[in-house]
């Protein structure tokens, strides 16, 4: 299985808790993810995020609507969580969210870890489009951040 890595990293200017605060609400992944993608959280709000919750969300992958189940492995506020992928379009999911304070931002850095399903063809997926596609998602994200949060 051939592992890729995404990473990723944005300054937005807020504070720490903050910023790590609007991360941690599972429902507003919707907000940083493309409209075209129409992700929805299936998990009943509240969430209670912490090491140990598992989480599923609706996901549009190519047009196909998509179950995506996340659990998460670590979570240590304001610091970072990871989660991983029980249930999805990848082989394997591993995503890192850290954030540090600096002073009247906070950095965010994302790192991914994933493999695609279906051996070479997966692989000439990536290539083709998935690669694009993860990193249409974080400039989506980052554009959002910096223009609609209300810090």
């Amino acid at each position: 299985m051939k592992l890729y890595r995404l990473h990723k990293e944005q300054e937005v200017k807020a504070p720490l808790e903050r910023v790590f605060a609007f991360f941690s609400k599972p429902p507003n992944l919707q907000q940083l993810t493309p409209p075209s993608m129409k992700m929805q959280t299936l998990t009943p709000d509240p969430v209670q995020m912490r090491a140990g919750a598992v989480i599923d969300y609706s996901v549009s992958v190519g047009g196909l609507p998509t179950r995506w189940t996340a659990y998460i492995v670590d979570f240590d506020p304001p610091k970072r969580f990871v989660d991983i992928q029980l249930r999805g379009p990848y082989a394997y999911w591993h995503h890192t969210h850290s954030f540090e304070s600096s002073g009247d931002y906070t950095l965010i850095s994302d790192d991914v870890l994933y493999a695609m399903p279906f051996g070479p063809i997966g692989g000439l997926a990536h290539a083709l489009f998935v690669k694009r596609q993860l990193e249409s998602i974080f400039t989506y994200r980052e554009k959002y951040l910096n223009d609609a949060v209300e810090w």
